[in-house]
């Protein structure tokens, strides 16, 4: 076995091939693929293999939609059969509420590349006559989707790989992986060491345990799934035609034509089981082609159902039952990306759907580790989405939800309550007692609105019940003043002799100079695409802080850590500091009452910092915030968090204060224009291109990023942000929403929402350069104007932040 390699991919199922058929082709030919068993071996053989284009994430869509247009290539690029079965798929919906889903994905699909229709039950019958129709209101169609044979379509992209180069090595298994101080890794083999550059974990049901030799904790559970195949039909016999693949929530499960016989999986909304309970989840290393005793009366309760609409399935014998182990995260999306705290050590696995995400992730990943940034927005896979919060009970706890709610409606608002709570405050039970309706961002529990006692939310994409609540948490705000826990912002400590120039080569704005100036800047990948945004504070000469969204925690920690030097100590203090917003035009006659502290706008400017002490408690005190009024943010020990806000709320009480939630913010920041991270702010765009010109430095010294995103800025841009309106009725933009020019798909929105106090529904879209009109944004079906604005719809100057 050769000794050096500059990619060694651990594992040999459709992920790990897939990745290493994508580095060959983006010209890394010096891949390494090892696996211990024969290629498929683990997970990826067992698997249906269907490969729908539906999904309700427009990135992960993406992911899906590349995979289905190379599956069906496959044969005619590497001279290996694929086994692609291109019958479409259709999935079912007996709510309006799911038929609203569907026409909100139907929007996104001409950005994304494939065909889909909302199609009704005469339609449906038309496409799969064996179809009982009662109680179906529409079926989301797609045909340019349907099912491979995983081991072929895997066999043949290996085959690629090797006519491109790469190398790969079976019944070799790995033992072990060091990182030397080199910062390069050996890979020991029961063959060998090789020395590489780059390692990937694709291990597929093995990877928690492959993860851990490098001290690195990959959040998955390995899942126990079961599919039935029928024995043959005569219906099928005698058609000429393949049925679509049918998705089916009543059902919890598929159904689809296999050959001339029928094939049935089931997702059981309870009683599922984790594969290798009894020896911690993990399969012992010898497993190969592993299987588990078939359980039908496990799925029973919805294998009826299904039977009950397919009954020519109730009809045939089982030929056989298939249950075999898949792998689940915490939130059913995939890990591919750089795994925390290391460099050049990957992760590729996790994926409940590998056979359909399969090439897609092999692709984006690829172009990520050779190119150093992806063309798609990858947040949503981003392994660094979670953190040392997501521990075995909790990813399990998540991972059983995820699974037994596949086939689960994601509608606006439904919050998932496994593994809950896991990061909370002083104030979580205080709050909620109050009427706090919890959401959860990496761990934490936010307030997501103030509901009376017996609310319950109605779920749906259209305006529902909620936002009458949030109007009026929004008009506190914009008319008196309102207070919030926002503690689960992620905050370091950066100091030392070496923590300006640190800052300062990782950002692309100026550190503010004097003590108490505030800076927002954004790190940027050498491409000059975004990779982060970080509010910095100077505290000091050689003291700085540094705050970044919630869910950045763990990728700012190692912007900040990997590129530290021994004179630079940081901090994460995150946990040791909670946060307060208080905001609104009467913030500063509540908090004057409390501190000593001069707050007048002589003594303290808008845009800047100080420590002091409010109620007897040391603060550090950030006039600034996200909702565009007189405000501060208030970050405040956490064992000090009630005690702060019992004294605010008191000061507040004779001028209206009121408790406000995510949900009011976003209304609040989308009134004001302000840019979301993972939202408008991706690894897909540069500075120039999200209007931020004005966060740009070009006379400060270098920075990563630099030469980059003066070429954009010189050579000019390919997409641009634009903000607006929407001449909307009962919904507002999500996100994913094509914008249209006449005929012509011109730009796709990012995020938006309901403008509370100008009485505005809003949205950011990025577009082609040269569009200035004419623009119209699909909304659940139908088209509507957007009109662009120039300036925040609300208080443009700056004019009450700086009151």
């Amino acid at each position: 076995m050769q000794s050096h390699a500059k990619v060694v991919i651990v594992g040999g199922g459709m992920m790990g091939v897939g990745l290493a058929y994508h580095l060959a082709e983006e010209g890394w030919k010096d891949v390494l693929l090892i696996e211990k068993g024969e290629l498929t071996s683990g997970s990826t053989w067992h698997a249906a293999g269907q490969c729908p284009s539906f999904i309700s994430n427009y990135n992960m869509a993406k992911i899906h939609h590349y995979s289905n247009t190379l599956y069906p290539r496959l044969e005619e690029i590497t001279g290996q059969p694929a086994g692609w079965h291109g019958c479409g798929g259709i999935r079912l919906a007996t709510t309006q509420e799911e038929v609203d889903w569907f026409r909100h994905v139907a929007g996104f699909s001409a950005n994304v590349g494939f065909h889909m229709e909302v199609i009704g039950p005469e339609r449906i019958k038309e496409l799969n006559p064996w179809l009982e129709t009662d109680g179906i209101l529409a079926g989301a169609y797609t045909n340019m989707d349907g099912h491979v044979d995983p081991s072929s379509a895997c066999n043949a992209m290996a085959a690629g790989a090797r006519q491109m180069g790469a190398t790969i090595i079976r019944r070799t298994r790995v033992t072990d992986i060091q990182v030397l101080p080199s910062g390069e890794f050996d890979v020991v083999t029961d063959q060998g060491t090789v020395r590489a550059e780059h390692v990937v974990n694709a291990a597929g049901c093995y990877a928690r345990e492959v993860g851990k030799w490098v001290g690195v904790e990959t959040p998955i559970t390995n899942m126990e799934h079961q599919y039935l195949v029928t024995e043959p039909l005569a219906e099928f016999a005698g058609s000429d035609f393949e049925l679509p693949v049918m998705r089916d929530p009543a059902t919890a499960g598929y159904y689809r034509q296999e050959q001339k016989a029928g094939l049935v999986g089931i997702y059981e909304h309870y009683g599922s089981r984790e594969a290798w309970a009894g020896r911690g989840g993990f399969p012992e290393w010898d497993s190969e082609n592993e299987l588990f005793e078939g359980d039908i009366d496990r799925i029973a309760p919805w294998l009826e159902k299904a039977l009950e609409r397919m009954p020519i399935f109730a009809n045939a014998g089982i030929k056989r039952i298939i249950n075999g182990a898949i792998p689940h995260t915490p939130d059913g999306n995939p890990l591919v990306g750089p795994a925390p705290g290391l460099r050049n050590f990957w992760q590729c696995c996790g994926s409940a759907i590998g056979i359909a995400q399969g090439a897609g992730t092999g692709k984006y990943l690829a172009q990520w580790m050779v190119h150093g940034d992806a063309e798609i927005n990858m947040h949503c896979v981003d392994p660094r989405r979670f953190g040392a919060y997501a521990t075995p009970d909790y990813t399990r706890a998540k991972s059983f939800d995820d699974y037994e709610n596949m086939f689960e409606t994601p509608l606006p608002g439904r919050e998932v309550h496994a593994g809950r709570p896991s990061r909370v405050t002083p104030l979580y039970a205080p709050l909620k007692s109050k009427g706090a309706v919890y959401t959860e961002v990496y761990g934490w529990e936010r307030p997501k609105y103030f509901a009376p006692d017996g609310f319950e939310e109605k779920l749906q994409y259209r305006r529902n019940n909620v936002f009458d609540i949030v109007a009026e948490e929004c008009r506190a705000v914009r008319e008196r003043v309102g207070v919030m826990d926002l503690s689960s912002f992620a905050k370091f400590d950066v100091s030392g002799p070496g923590a300006e120039a640190l800052l300062d080569r990782l950002t692309a704005n100026r550190l503010p100079r004097k003590q108490g100036g505030i800076t927002l800047t954004h790190v940027l990948s050498e491409n000059g695409r975004i990779e982060g945004e970080w509010t910095i504070t100077r505290l000091g000469d050689d003291r700085f802080y540094v705050l970044s969204g919630a869910g950045t925690e763990r990728m700012a920690r190692d912007q900040l850590s990997l590129a530290a030097g021994a004179d630079v100590e940081i901090s994460n203090v995150t946990d040791r500091y909670g946060m307060l917003v208080v905001a609104g035009p009467k913030s500063r006659d509540v908090l004057a009452p409390l501190t000593d502290a001069d707050l007048s706008n002589a003594g303290f400017r808008w845009l800047s910092g100080q420590e002091i002490e409010i109620a007897g408690i040391p603060v550090r005190a950030l006039r600034v915030n996200y909702v565009g009024e007189l405000g501060w943010e208030l970050h405040a020990p956490m064992a000090d968090l009630a005690r702060l806000y019992d004294a605010i709320w008191a000061s507040g009480t004779d001028h209206g204060i009121a408790d406000f939630g995510v949900q009011a913010v976003n209304s609040l920041r989308m009134e004001k224009g302000y840019r979301g991270y993972a939202a408008e702010l991706t690894n897909e765009i540069t500075l120039i291109e999200a209007d931020c010109q004005r966060f740009y430095a070009p006379d400060k010294g270098d920075f990563i990023g630099r030469a980059a995103t003066e070429k954009v800025h010189q050579e000019g841009i390919v997409t641009k942000l634009v903000y607006g309106e929407v001449a909307a009725t009962d919904c507002d933009i999500y996100g994913g929403e094509a914008v249209m020019q006449g005929d012509r798909v011109v730009g796709v929105c990012t995020s938006g929402g309901y403008g509370h106090a100008t009485g505005k529904s809003l949205a950011f879209a990025y577009v082609s350069p040269e569009i200035t009109e004419g623009l119209e944004v699909v909304v659940l079906g139908e088209r509507r104007a957007f009109t662009l604005h120039d300036a925040p719809v609300w208080d443009p100057d700056n004019a009450r932040q700086k009151a």
